[in-house]
């Protein structure tokens, strides 16, 4: 069972992504009846292939590789909610041209599903997200999910979501205290699928957070105050998602004044092997390998 763990943590981090999201689209559509329809699936992931195969020519990114399309299309059909398919479509095309035309030293800025919901949500009325879709039992399942993925795969970059989730519950009960309010209140506020899928697989991007530590710390403490600020000062739901999309252009300043190893998803074995011993395997591996769009 070790060998099986340890075989998984060198993976790329985005096959576990990839599986957990399958699982959790098919529990979410066939046994709590999703209000999204297996037609819509399939437009919003053959949307988001194409969109990734075409600007991947049109920018010169090197070979195709769909991993990331799939998991931006997954988590459009986990969190994203329309009456309209083509809104649908529109999503998966935003989410992926967006790493492709706003970019930063190489890198895109936003995360291409924070990105397309906030785009979407802006755009009609009829687009939103529905955080009390998965339900009390469901929500547990998820946790662990979620959960799984920081033990299986630390590149992750656990410190984020982790800093994240203790600065928002921080938040949470400070208000509740301030109000008088029981503690079980803030409790049940972030027992939300929505903000754990938030938490774990969007602010978690390491492609979009800071490169150093210190740096996803402070990001996330200013995402989780943008947050709380907006759904619970401004009275407007869905306050972590839009602090996201508000903060990502920060990323590139914290990265310049805090600068750390860049991670790169693509990582050979051999050039990990011949990394010198007590050296960082990130910052010695050489970047050029990874094709620099589209990732």
């Amino acid at each position: 069972m070790s060998r099986i763990f340890a075989s998984v943590r060198r993976s790329d981090p985005r096959h576990y992504q990839i599986a957990v999201l399958s699982l959790l689209l098919l529990y979410g559509v066939f046994v709590l009846r999703f209000d999204v329809t297996p037609v819509r699936i399939a437009l919003v992931l053959l949307t988001a292939l194409g969109a990734q195969y075409a600007c991947g020519r049109a920018f010169r990114a090197g070979p195709y590789d769909p991993r990331s399309a799939l998991i931006s299309a997954l988590s459009l059909c986990l969190l994203l909610r329309t009456g309209n398919p083509w809104i649908a479509a529109l999503a998966a095309v935003v989410a992926i041209a967006g790493k492709f035309l706003v970019r930063v030293n190489g890198r895109h800025v936003f995360n291409p599903t924070n990105l397309a919901i906030v785009s979407m949500m802006l755009l009609s009325r009829d687009a939103w997200i529905s955080p009390g879709q998965w339900g009390n039992p469901a929500f547990f399942a998820l946790l662990v999910a979620c959960l799984g993925g920081l033990v299986v795969n630390r590149a992750m970059r656990s410190d984020v979501s982790l800093a994240f989730l203790a600065f928002y519950a921080a938040f949470l009960a400070a208000r509740s205290l301030h109000l008088g309010e029981p503690l079980t209140i803030p409790a049940h506020r972030l027992m939300s699928g929505s903000l754990l899928l938030f938490t774990f697989f969007m602010i978690s991007d390491p492609r979009t957070t800071p490169e150093s530590r210190l740096g996803r710390v402070i990001f996330a403490f200013l995402v989780a105050w943008a947050g709380w600020y907006w759904q619970f000062r401004m009275f407007h739901t869905s306050g972590p998602v839009w602090a996201l999309v508000a903060l990502s252009p920060v990323v590139p300043i914290l990265n310049r004044l805090l600068p750390g190893p860049r991670y790169e998803w693509a990582r050979s074995r051999q050039a990990a092997a011949d990394v010198p011993k007590g050296a960082s395997r990130e910052t010695n591996l050489d970047p050029s390998a990874v094709p620099a769009a589209g990732r």
